[in-house]
């Protein structure tokens, strides 16, 4: 149907002012003047290029928001994997827990803590509910140009990496930890220590942010952090019973499912896509197709250099460490997934393959027991990863081993006195008889595998 000239004419313009608005409202589009019927096409095509975008962008962000949501599962199935069977509900509950409460304590307090707006100093802000100035939060995020997304958006994405840095501590404490004392020092290093940390870096104003240092999707803002704060954990709780011997020999404690390890190892790989590609923070096609590739590159890497490790060093193929050289590579890259190149990537993935190897074995010899290498994978290459942007990722490397040594530090000090305080008071670990009766008896009576469970 031909419409006349002059309804053709109406329809350009009112199709004309509402574009503006609706850019005004979305994009910050500050420029009055209607198009002329000459240029109405072109106008009205670039609107549509950035409000696309836009879109795009936004699901895009959602989509990494789920996906890193999903590597939730991939910590508790490669938990439960590389332990014992009588303490696979124990580390599940854990997990189930974690990201609820992670999610509730963010809202309540993390994300505002963490992205301040004001009264900043660079160092620590008081958060608060999510939705004290519900107009606000959707404004400052939809209405500033080069907005890719909105800060509805922004807050489910963060708030899936929170929950993170309590899921590595949960691995590395498996098997001896009372678990109320746990979920206790859950929300305090979700709500209080992360935001504080993270917000250096990632809050506006941060003090290492204003230094320039690197780390684009967290090897130390999200991987060491949680690392080191393992790391005391570890120390203060005390190796599980029987695991290191009178003589100095070390017990393996091997975990029960293999399978079930491989299946966590696979989807945290999985997930990462989200965890790094979402941290572009738009639909880029360039930067999110360059951060697949290098996240996925070093990644392999790290199992291969790990793989070829074990051979020279521990005279054997070992499937968990092979497991753990995938996991090693990817927290490697994630700090300079953006600006490393894919050559130099793969080296970043071997040599995080090669570190978490050594790291495992020295943490044996020093008797301080981790059972799924938390401390290593995240710690120790999460620093070597954040490290590597200042040699390949073009970042300034004495700033970046300030910020290194700055999230491994804060984070120790942090867990330390989270943990310290709940030991001298409600106590962190089990006795002995409910450690080897298992924690799923103990604590929540119980069993994983009833039909299978082998009774002494």
């Amino acid at each position: 149907m031909r419409l006349s000239p002059s309804v053709s004419i109406i329809l350009k313009t009112l199709l004309s002012f509402t574009a503006f608005f609706a850019a005004h409202a979305l994009f910050g589009v500050e420029d009055p003047t209607p198009p002329t019927e000459k240029s109405f096409d072109e106008y009205m095509g670039n609107l549509s290029r950035e409000y696309s975008f836009f879109t795009v962008s936004n699901l895009w962000l959602l989509v990494s928001a789920a996906l890193v949501f999903m590597m939730h599962l991939g910590f508790a199935s490669l938990e439960s994997g590389l332990t014992q069977s009588k303490n696979t509900v124990n580390i599940i509950y854990k997990n189930v827990f974690i990201i609820s409460a992670g999610l509730v304590t963010y809202a309540v307090w993390g994300f505002n803590a963490m992205y301040p707006s004001e009264n900043f100093n660079g160092f620590f802000h008081v958060g608060g509910w999510i939705g004290v100035d519900s107009e606000k939060f959707y404004e400052v995020m939809t209405t500033r140009s080069g907005a890719y997304y909105t800060f509805w958006t922004d807050f489910i994405f963060q708030a899936m990496f929170a929950a993170t840095a309590a899921s590595i501590v949960s691995g590395a404490v498996a098997e001896r930890i009372k678990l109320h004392s746990f979920m206790i020092f859950t929300v305090l290093l979700v709500g209080i220590g992360y935001p504080m940390a993270g917000s250096w870096t990632w809050g506006d104003g941060g003090w290492l942010a204003e230094k320039g240092f690197h780390d684009f999707a967290g090897s130390s803002v999200v991987h060491a952090f949680g690392g080191y704060a393992a790391l005391a954990a570890v120390l203060l709780l005390g190796p599980r019973r029987g695991k290191y011997l009178a003589n100095g020999k070390m017990r393996p404690i091997v975990g029960h499912s293999m399978p079930m390890a491989a299946v966590g190892a696979f989807l945290l790989w999985f997930g990462w896509f989200g965890f790094n590609g979402g941290s572009v923070l738009s639909a880029d096609p360039q930067m999110v197709g360059r951060v697949f590739v290098t996240t996925a590159l070093s990644g392999a890497a790290g199992a291969i250099g790990c793989m070829i490790t074990c051979f020279i060093v521990l005279k054997k193929p070992d499937l968990s460490m092979a497991l753990n050289g995938i996991l090693a590579g990817l927290v490697g890259i994630t700090a300079g997934a953006d600006v490393i190149e894919p050559g130099w990537a793969l080296l970043v993935g071997f040599i995080s393959g090669i570190i978490v190897v050594f790291a495992v074995v020295f943490f044996d010899k020093l008797k301080l027991d981790d059972p799924v290498g938390a401390i290593s994978v995240h710690g120790v290459c999460g620093s070597w990863g954040t490290l590597a942007v200042g040699i390949w990722g073009g970042g300034e490397f004495i700033w970046q081993l300030v910020g290194c040594l700055s999230y491994a530090i804060g984070a120790f000090v942090i867990s330390f006195v989270f943990f310290f305080l709940l030991k001298i008071t409600l106590g962190v670990r089990v006795d002995e008889e409910e450690e080897l009766e298992g924690l799923d008896i103990s604590e929540h009576g119980q069993e994983a595998y009833p039909e299978f469970q082998i009774r002494s």
